[in-house]
């Protein structure tokens, strides 16, 4: 298993060493169900945030219950191994809930980073509330037009 795949609790430690040296740990999160070069860019772009870039995973029932039937198209332990194996990504951590609210209280990031589909007022209350507790800087990336999962099933199903 790829050693950038952690627990939760692991890369809550991780964070806490990084804050102690004075170093930035950011955090995103995401299905990354198919991934393609939309998502290598933004995970570029948000590890220049900061000094180590976690990549928090959807599990499989949050993939469904957030995207409908038929999602997720790869399994939890596929997308992952997937987003461990990008230069760009430090660590990896899979979270079985909609929101990413319980892994902020316990990563505590120094920076939030989502795609430019979101805007600070769009992001989840509990996780914006989250992200205020913890003092982090939330930090969106301009959106890479042309490019989502959900465009490559329609293409795929020739819709």
């Amino acid at each position: 298993m790829n050693g950038k795949i952690v627990a939760l609790d692991e890369l809550a430690r991780i964070s806490e060493t990084l804050r102690a040296a004075g170093k930035k740990l950011v955090l995103t999160n995401g299905c990354f169900d198919l991934l393609h070069v939309g998502h290598v860019r933004y995970l570029a772009a948000a590890r220049t945030l900061g000094d180590a870039l976690a990549v928090a995973v959807n599990g499989d029932a949050s993939v469904q219950a957030l995207k409908g039937r038929g999602r997720p198209l790869n399994r939890e332990n596929d997308r992952v191994e997937v987003v461990a194996a990008l230069e760009s990504v430090d660590h990896v951590v899979v979270f079985a809930e909609v929101c990413v609210t319980g892994v902020i209280e316990a990563v505590r990031p120094a920076v939030y980073a989502k795609g430019g589909d979101y805007t600070a007022d769009t992001l989840d209350a509990e996780e914006r509330a989250a992200l205020g507790r913890s003092g982090a800087e939330i930090r969106i990336i301009p959106f890479e037009q042309g490019y989502s999962t959900t465009r490559v099933i329609h293409q795929m199903h020739g819709a």
